[in-house]
């Protein structure tokens, strides 16, 4: 069985049982409908106003901020598996690599993109 025959069936495969899924969810799933399913939320508070409001740039901000340190992480991970394996160079790249953080870490700081106001 060639790569690309191997491709094609684990691809196959992978929509067949997607599909599966979603017509089992659909056939199994409760058919009621009420009104407050439509509302924001279903808190039971009632909205008061439009539902297009503007947030201010820090809630962006802070979230971008989170998922950059947050993938920044996320590839320490194999080097903390492989630390042992590669030498002084590795802990000498890392090492560039938290600098880097901490100099993005102190702009923000700096520039007052992590003060909640």
């Amino acid at each position: 069985m060639s790569n690309l025959s191997l491709l094609v069936v684990v691809f196959l495969t992978g929509v067949s049982l997607v599909a599966a899924a979603l017509a089992l969810a659909k056939l199994l799933a409760p058919r009621t409908f009420n009104p407050q399913k439509g509302e924001p939320y279903e808190c039971g508070i009632p909205t008061r106003g439009g539902s297009w409001m503007q947030f201010r740039v820090g809630y962006y901000l802070f979230a971008i901020l989170f998922l950059m340190f947050d993938v920044e992480t996320v590839f320490l991970f194999p080097w903390a598996i492989k630390v042992r394996d590669m030498g002084p160079e590795a802990l000498i790249s890392v090492s560039f690599f938290f600098g880097v953080l901490i100099l993005g870490l102190a702009y923000a700081w700096k520039k007052g993109a992590l003060e909640w106001k």
